[in-house]
């Protein structure tokens, strides 16, 4: 179907996506755009391909809608990381013709959006997008975008520091300081939230903040102590990455015994925890702030959960039962085992020697 659409200048511009094909060009008479149309529409129903590669009109922008559109016809939905992303650039570089997204002007965009506060790790992201964005159009299209621009950028921005990977964090919470969070979120009366049993909760299961706040009470299945996790988060998978995880109390608290305690409060019906995942994390780091508790993230109670998960004396391969994690590598950067723990397994071990 073309879209016709008066641009300030007075002349047409003319945008047609039909059966996986794009084009566009711009007229002076709006006659003439809706006859070029007419036109492209029928020469892509005979089957004929339409190339844009040589359309001087089409834009970053373009190849972003491009993108997006081909992503929704084979039902695939972008991330909220993704989508705020695409909008960035859309806003920040959609007017720039493809060939025009050089070296030269990706490193200037890289220098204004680290003076803007972007961190190594989000130009990465953006970069990264660019450059697939390009090589979806490329492939898909026939549109002439090369990507070398952004490839020189990238080392460029890489030596100046501007772009890199993340920082793995080791921070683990001390029990104190959770015996400090919980108290103090149970004691507030105008804490509505449960939010102390979400953090035991989340240490007991090494579920993210989302997903506890999304789990129905329909994918518990009391017989067998499993839980199943809906759409759980993966890299390569957006959705139908459901997976089903044991409720283990071996972590210092029991999760079985928290539904219990939650069943209580909001009853058995739709999801365990119904609470906005964010006002969880907000009163989470609120009550961080007031205790004066430095450098602590909900999500480091992931972290801790893991390893305290390897601590009991799980192989790498049971925990990620637990976590979710594909390999060892991923696994890894959730692993932060005290030394002081291994004295424990070796006693378990060595009890179980002796009893055999």
């Amino acid at each position: 179907m073309a879209t016709i659409m008066r641009l300030p200048s007075g002349s047409w511009r003319v945008q047609i996506r039909r059966k996986g094909q794009y084009a566009s060009q711009s007229f002076l008479k709006r006659g003439d755009a809706e006859a070029w149309a007419r036109q492209v529409e029928s020469k892509i129903d005979r089957g004929e391909a339409v190339s844009v590669c040589c359309d001087p009109a089409v834009t970053f922008a373009d190849l972003i809608t491009i993108h997006e559109n081909d992503l929704a016809e084979v039902g695939k939905q972008l991330g909220r990381t993704k989508a705020a992303t695409l909008t960035l650039l859309t806003t920040r570089l959609g007017k720039r013709k493809p060939l025009e997204l050089s070296r030269e002007l990706l490193v200037e965009y890289g220098r204004e959006r680290s003076k803007q506060g972007a961190g190594p790790v989000t130009l990465s992201i953006e970069l990264g997008y660019i450059k697939t964005i390009l090589n979806h159009s490329a492939a898909v299209h026939g549109v002439h975008a090369p990507t070398e621009g952004v490839d020189l950028a990238r080392l460029a921005l890489s030596r100046l520091g501007l772009v890199g990977r993340s920082a793995e964090r080791s921070r683990r919470p001390e029990q104190h300081e959770l015996d400090r969070i919980i108290t103090a979120l149970e004691s507030n009366p105008r804490q509505s939230i449960p939010v102390g049993r979400i953090i035991r909760f989340a240490i007991a299961t090494a579920l993210r903040q989302d997903e506890i706040c999304r789990v129905q009470w329909d994918d518990f299945c009391e017989r067998t102590q499993m839980l199943t996790v809906r759409n759980r988060k993966d890299p390569r998978r957006k959705t139908g990455n459901d997976q089903r995880i044991p409720l283990l109390n071996i972590s210092g608290y029991d999760p079985r015994l928290l539904l219990e305690q939650q069943s209580g409060l909001a009853g058995r019906a739709g999801r365990i925890f119904p609470y906005n995942a964010r006002s969880v994390g907000t009163a989470f780091r609120r009550t961080c702030r007031e205790l004066n508790i430095q450098d602590l993230r909900f999500h480091d109670l992931r972290h801790e959960a893991t390893s305290r998960l390897f601590e009991a004396g799980l192989s790498i391969e049971q925990v990620a039962l637990v976590t979710g994690h594909k390999d060892w590598k991923m696994l890894r950067r959730y692993t932060h085992i005290k030394p002081e723990s291994l004295h424990a397994i070796a006693a378990r071990r060595a009890c179980w020697s002796g009893a055999a």
